[in-house]
């Protein structure tokens, strides 16, 4: 059994996790190439802090070999070890450790410290990593993607607002990878309004050049999906907000409220929040006032402004934000209350 093999074994095990609701890590311990054992992550489920894959397999490994000595033995995990881990694996006098996915936090393997290189432990194991790394990396992703949109369901919304039903966008255009929706509801400027964006999330940690894309009082960020992607093969981070009252973002009911001063504002704690300036501000000419508000008042975040036109949306991607008069108050504040004019919208003959 070769190493690639071996990690699939051991990322069956961390899908195994992610659908006991627990974090998706996997491993399995090899004696002569032969499985000896194989677990995942279960510190929830037997509410005990050192149920990681890793400590589980070992104590599997030690005790199906009556001996907790394993040097002879090969562990396979789909995340870099933790330090409680690697003083386990040290202690087993492990001979050979593989691990997917580097762990940026907590990792002891290289990350955040090494272990396994220093001199003045009385054990060293060898260490490979990086096998099968993008498809651990993206189990563990697509982990915490579900758990957030679980956690977002529960915000509380306010009761001067509205908040539109998921299943009023199911009919549109999915998103795909490298693009993903991400909330953010703790800006003091929101006082608990939920706002949507559109994010590249690959690119989080990257120092790519950064694009926001601003949408018209007509359209919300769906209708830069295109742009937003053709710009990050060029090689931009992409992020497209939803105004606050538009698209996915929550809608206050009172038409008053949506004050150019206070759109700005929130934009501006947006870009602070997410730690960006110097972007580059890609803006439908409807919400030219909007951005260079933005750009003269907060003038560090937007290095410079470039009009575009995106594709027209249908009539239905244009309405799915609005199921009923109720929810159209920022629309209404901010153009003519009116599907027909044309604003990166198709009209209504349109499909």
């Amino acid at each position: 059994m070769n190493d690639e093999q071996a990690m699939e074994l051991a990322l069956a095990q961390a899908r195994l996790a992610a659908l006991a609701g627990e974090v998706p890590v996997g491993a399995v311990v090899l004696r002569q190439g032969k499985v000896i054992a194989a677990a995942h992550n279960a510190p929830i489920s037997q509410n005990n802090p050192t149920a990681h894959a890793e400590v589980i397999a070992l104590c599997q490994a030690a005790s199906k070999l009556g001996n907790y000595r394993l040097d002879d033995c090969e562990l396979f995990v789909t995340l870099e070890p933790c330090v409680m881990c690697v003083g386990t694996i040290l202690q087993t006098r492990l001979k050979r450790v593989v691990f997917a996915a580097a762990e940026p936090k907590t990792g002891a393997a290289g990350s955040v410290v090494n272990l396994f290189e220093d001199t003045f432990l009385n054990h060293q194991t060898s260490v490979k990593s990086g096998v099968l790394a993008e498809s651990s990396a993206q189990l563990l992703r697509d982990f915490f993607r579900q758990k957030r949109i679980q956690q977002i369901a529960t915000w509380p919304l306010r009761d001067d607002a509205l908040r539109t039903p998921e299943a009023c966008f199911v009919a549109l255009r999915v998103l795909t990878a490298p693009l993903a929706s991400a909330y953010m509801n703790h800006l003091s400027s929101l006082q608990g309004l939920r706002l949507h964006y559109l994010e590249s999330q690959a690119d989080q940690n990257s120092d790519r050049p950064v694009t926001v894309f601003l949408h018209a009082p007509l359209t919300w960020s769906h209708v830069w999906l295109d742009e937003m992607q053709m710009q990050h093969t060029q090689g931009q981070r992409v992020l497209a907000p939803d105004m606050i009252g538009f698209g996915k973002s929550d809608k206050p009911k009172k038409q008053g409220l949506h004050t150019l001063d206070w759109h700005v504002q929130v934009l501006h704690e947006w870009l602070c929040e997410l730690g960006l300036s110097k972007i580059t501000l890609r803006v439908e000419s409807a919400n030219l006032v909007v951005a260079r508000t933005w750009a003269q008042i907060h003038p560090l975040q937007i290095s410079q402004i470039i009009e575009q036109s995106p594709a027209a949306m249908t009539r239905a991607e244009c309405a799915a934000p609005y199921p009923d008069a109720g929810h159209l108050a920022a629309l209404r504040a901010l153009t003519k209350p009116s599907w027909q004019a044309q604003s990166g919208c198709a009209t209504m003959g349109d499909s």
